[in-house]
């Protein structure tokens, strides 16, 4: 009998669960030499770098539909004051002043060569290029843009700059001198158009953003 046992042998009795020996493989080695090494393992390490790449996609998707607000009131901004401006070319210039509220408040066309209000007539030029340097700089500021507020702030300005630079380029007397058309004439006020407007108020705007410490980037800081 106990030759017949060593001829054909014993058969093996599997161990109870939980007492059987450790798995091996290249899971469960990766995995305990990380943890001798004090890291994670590779297959944590990239699902965490798959999160990373979720977030950092959430980011650049909420700084593009930030620049698209930028650009689309920028272009109802350009749109408004090109549109009026050719109205008032057409209809209002050459023919007398148009009152809305009595002397208060009248629609006058002119022609001002200067600055926004009628400021710096002499300096034609020089506008015209700060006018196309904050367009520049605006563009570039837009690729770090993750604020609302000063999206729509930005857009107004670049509207407005935008506006008032078409002027000088195409209109008379010549490119980079061409005058500005004006027409919303306050009582005691200077004349002024719907591209200035706009740039007032992207500048209060941004004013008041920089007072409560939003940046552009929308982080915010206190002083």
């Amino acid at each position: 009998m106990a030759e017949a046992e060593r001829i054909i042998g014993t058969p093996d009795i599997p161990e109870a669960a939980g007492d059987g020996p450790e798995q091996s493989g290249p899971d469960s080695e990766e995995t305990a030499a990380a943890e001798k090494d004090g890291r994670r393992p590779e297959s944590e390490a990239d699902g965490a770098a798959d999160v990373d790449a979720d977030g950092g996609a959430g980011s650049a998707g909420k700084g593009k539909r930030k620049i698209a607000v930028l650009f689309a009131v920028a272009v109802v901004a350009y749109a408004f004051d090109l549109i009026s401006k050719m109205i008032v070319v057409a209809k209002l210039e050459h023919h007398e002043p148009i009152e809305l509220v009595g002397e208060w408040l009248r629609l006058s066309a002119i022609r001002n060569a200067g600055a926004a209000f009628g400021f710096g007539e002499a300096f034609t030029i020089i506008f015209t290029c700060i006018a196309a340097a904050v367009i520049v700089v605006i563009a570039r500021l837009a690729r770090k843009l993750y604020s609302l507020p000063w999206a729509i702030a930005l857009g107004l300005l670049l509207g407005g700059a935008l506006g008032n630079l078409t002027d000088r380029l195409f209109r008379a007397p010549g490119v980079f001198e061409g005058a500005v058309v004006d027409f919303i004439a306050p009582k005691g006020f200077a004349v002024f158009n719907l591209a200035d407007s706009a740039i007032v108020c992207g500048g209060i705007l941004i004013v008041l953003l920089s007072f409560r410490g939003l940046d552009p980037d929308g982080t915010v800081h206190k002083d």
